[in-house]
């Protein structure tokens, strides 16, 4: 429900004027929208962070994790994620809001396996201004969400595939990419996975079926879901003896 600027009164999201006094809603002031969308959310955190904490001076701690963070959510962004925020010294990402794409769990992959690669580099410039090496550890899932409106800094996603991913990055050991089970269906054509023994974790009544990602194809593409019912009619037209075309012969029996 909006509220009038004037009188505090409530009125409808829809409503461009207050129903009380009349005045005018600024456009902009509209109501976040949400909408129940399937995504695939990434999480990636820093092993060991505690104790990185504990021997660095308070300053320079920060300067580490800005470094992090800043490199980390560039390779998001880049491949076509918003980074929804920066958990204690975690990255949580999400791909499909506010934008949707057909290849979001792919893309989200490819970005858990470049932010890996990626912190090989970072690695060798903190150990030689700073004496630190950083080692992270992946969980990616896939399903539905309620996804709120970023651009309003609402939560970006809500939802059990986003504890799924949690839960899949605590139980990867440092160096790891775990994905869930529909990450790995979407993206099956690109990538090489091993499933991993059941895993039991908090929170899940039924034990969670992952997947250690091994290596990623570059340049390999998705395939869309295809209906698995044909078009009718769709056959090419036939020819008869003197050359002629016709329309293929329709054929309706058994169908009621």
């Amino acid at each position: 429900m909006r509220r009038c600027p004037q009188r505090g009164e409530r009125s409808d999201d829809r409503s461009r004027f207050c129903w009380a006094c009349g005045a005018p809603f600024d456009p902009t002031s509209a109501a976040p929208r949400e909408a129940r969308k399937t995504v695939t959310v990434l999480f990636c955190d820093v092993v060991g962070s505690t104790t990185i904490g504990e021997r660095e001076d308070p300053e320079r701690l920060h300067w580490l994790m800005s470094r992090y963070f800043e490199e980390m959510g560039a390779i998001v962004e880049r491949h076509g994620g918003t980074v929804g925020k920066f958990i204690g010294d975690a990255v949580m990402a999400v791909f499909g809001t506010p934008v949707l794409h057909e290849d979001d769990a792919l893309r989200a992959v490819r970005a858990a396996a470049e932010m890996r690669t990626a912190l090989v580099a970072l690695n060798d410039e903190l150990e030689q201004t700073v004496g630190v090496r950083f080692e992270v550890r992946i969980g990616i899932n896939t399903g539905e969400v309620i996804a709120g409106d970023p651009s309003r800094s609402d939560t970006l996603a809500t939802g059990d595939a986003v504890n799924t991913a949690k839960r899949l990055e605590t139980s990867a050991s440092p160096g790891e990419i775990l994905i869930g089970r529909e990450t790995r269906q979407l993206a099956r054509d690109a990538i090489v996975a091993e499933e991993l023994p059941a895993l039991t974790v908090k929170g899940k009544a039924q034990p969670l079926r992952a997947y250690r990602v091994l290596d990623v194809a570059p340049g390999v593409r998705v395939r869309s879901e295809r209906f698995g019912s044909p078009f009718v009619g769709r056959e090419p037209r036939r020819r008869d003896a003197a050359g002629c075309r016709h329309p293929p012969v329709l054929d309706f029996r058994g169908i009621s």
